[in-house]
């Protein structure tokens, strides 16, 4: 498996649709237009943060359940990142530190090898692709896809969220060493409008693969 990571607006979408059609493999989604829990959370961040993580576990553990079967298919949000975006809802006193305690211990249950049917789940992707995007680029793509309840200007609090959770994610990339890993600056490639760009990621991405012997 390819894994993209990468904070709310880094283009991990995109970059998932052009993976998928590049190397002719399949494509898991974060879900979020049929979330029906996603739209509460950012109403009322305490009330539904906990059930929020939960739910995308839940899917996360499908996606990564039905990745297993081809070489080469993309989920387009990591697992390893959930933890970081609960305890960033959980430092701005939108959850309580018993929540992030219990919801920590639940994904390292949850991350213990499986059993599906006879056959184990492998969690570790083969290669993690984190986008790096700046605060400004993040919300200009936030404001761009037009999600009601994401905007800063439909929740003020959402700027200090986003800026956190910003700042935090190259921490967590640099920490991150579950897999072999591949940082693409966002900003300087934007794949998502320019197709030059794309390319150009798209060459990075295959180099990274031929080096891990992915292909």
């Amino acid at each position: 498996m390819i894994v993209l990571s990468g904070t709310i607006g880094a283009g991990k979408t995109s970059l998932t649709d052009l993976l998928a059609a590049h190397f002719g493999s399949n494509a898991y989604y974060e879900s979020v237009d049929d979330n029906p829990i996603l739209p509460l959370f950012y109403e009322n961040q305490k009330k539904y943060g906990f059930l929020l993580q939960n739910y995308f576990l839940n899917k996360r553990m499908d996606n990564i359940r039905d990745a297993q079967g081809s070489q080469l298919n993309i989920i387009d949000r990591s697992i390893y990142e959930d933890l970081l975006l609960f305890q960033t809802v959980a430092a701005q006193g939108q959850a309580t530190e018993v929540e992030v305690d219990i919801y920590r211990d639940l994904l390292d249950n949850m991350m213990e090898q499986v059993d599906f049917s006879d056959e184990a789940v492998l969690k570790t992707p083969d290669l993690l692709v984190y986008i790096h995007v700046s605060f400004d680029t993040m919300l200009n793509r936030i404001k761009k896809r037009g999600r009601e309840f994401e905007q800063v200007d439909h929740d003020s609090g959402l700027y200090d969220y986003y800026k956190l959770l910003n700042n935090r994610y190259s921490q967590w990339f640099e920490a991150y060493n579950q897999s072999p890993k591949l940082m693409i600056d966002g900003d300087a490639y934007d794949f998502v409008e320019d197709t030059e760009a794309a390319e150009k990621v798209l060459t990075l991405i295959d180099q990274k693969v031929k080096e891990l012997g992915l292909k």
